[in-house]
């Protein structure tokens, strides 16, 4: 099994600190051991910091977070893959349709690369080629509203947690599993979007309704599915908290059921969250926690109700994200100031993570998608 790492590369890294990274890293994975070794390293200067596979895991796409790229907008590099090697050749690049491209995705239907670039504000599809390659995007849609305040409405006592509320910030944009709807979350209006796609023209219209909001201030950031479809959890970034959404497939609607904090009980001071995943059997989510530096878990119940159940240290500094193999036996954290990749074992009776003692240097890591 192969795995790709994105990375922060370029001078203009993220929170204005330097990217460390050289671009697209190649490890092979051993499925006993979880242990990562290096294979190559593919050159992109502009912060590859989000990886996104085709379905038939044939390409691969960067979402290049920068802002100077055709003036004022981020990029997305499509690659092919040698299947043998797992070695990448660069096909093209095209404009992500806004500054800073935060998270990309690929549409189930293998069609459409879909990007939610922060900096801008904006969501864009960018149509797939027979070949791989991506087109100039089909639809640009900019986030409307109100920003919401710079303080969190459930932020944690004593917490400065701010920023990201002054404009319209798409942060992530995914379609639903069954590729009906489209969602994306804006940190800085509090709302969640909900989207229908076209696949004949790659155009989105809103759903009715159009979106839910989150309460002002606590910023979503990412989201995650339950393998069934029926429930969906966003992670907000300002108050460290997730919302269990119940999830109607049918009409792409969701509706709040419970708000749960990813720091343990009596935690005071400031955190911002970064990532949101649910282990492949349905049976827990993960949370990273940036400053508290830890990652989260909590037990999914029959409802899809959450109950906090212990967090681990991340053994780095400030966890950009994670991610876990597709057998959810290993967790991998990517430290973004520590540069490097901490591996974890996951206890699947638990859901409890224990250190593998291995750490892999990457200088900013950001993401990784497997190659199976």
């Amino acid at each position: 099994m192969f795995a790709y790492v994105g990375a922060y590369s370029s001078p203009e890294g993220p929170e204005g600190s330097r990217g460390h990274g050289e671009g697209i890293y190649l490890f092979a994975v051993n499925p006993a051991t979880g242990a990562l070794s290096q294979r190559a390293v593919f050159a992109n200067p502009s912060n590859p910091s989000w990886l996104a596979l085709a379905p038939s895991q044939t390409h691969l796409y960067s979402g290049n977070e920068v802002d100077n790229f055709e003036g004022s907008s981020g990029s997305v590099t499509a690659y092919a893959i040698e299947r043998t090697s797992g070695r990448l050749t660069a096909l093209n690049t095209v404009s992500s349709g806004g500054a800073g491209p935060a998270h990309i995705s690929v549409h189930p239907s293998g069609r459409y690369v879909l990007a939610a670039n922060y900096a801008g504000g904006t969501i864009a599809v960018l149509p797939i080629q027979p070949n791989g390659e991506l087109g100039p995007a089909t639809d640009v849609r900019h986030d409307e509203g109100t920003p919401g305040p710079s303080h969190a409405t459930n932020a944690p006592p004593g917490s400065f947690a701010s920023g990201g509320h002054d404009a319209p910030h798409a942060h992530m944009i995914q379609a639903d599993p069954s590729g009906r709807f489209v969602l994306s979350t804006d940190l800085g209006l509090d709302r969640i979007f909900i989207w229908k796609l076209d696949l004949d023209n790659g155009k989105l219209a809103p759903n009715d309704p159009p979106s839910v909001s989150v309460p002002p201030g606590d910023g979503p950031r990412h989201f995650a599915f339950h393998p069934g479809g029926r429930w969906m959890y966003s992670l907000q970034e300002e108050s460290s908290t997730v919302i269990a959404f119940d999830y109607d497939a049918a009409n792409g609607r969701l509706t709040a059921k419970q708000t749960v904090s990813t720091l343990p009980g009596g935690f005071a001071g400031t955190n911002f969250t970064s990532e949101i995943a649910v282990s492949p059997d349905g049976r827990f989510i993960y949370a990273a926690n940036r400053l508290h530096d830890s990652i989260a878990w909590l037990a999914i119940g029959p409802s899809g109700a959450l109950t906090h159940a212990g967090e681990t240290p991340t053994r780095g500094d400030y966890p950009r994200s994670f991610t876990m193999d597709p057998t959810g036996g290993f967790l991998y954290c990517f430290n973004q100031r520590s540069d490097a990749i901490v591996t974890f074992r996951i206890d699947r009776q638990t859901g409890a993570l224990a250190f593998t003692g291995q750490y892999t240097p990457v200088g900013t890591p950001a993401a990784m998608v497997f190659l199976t």
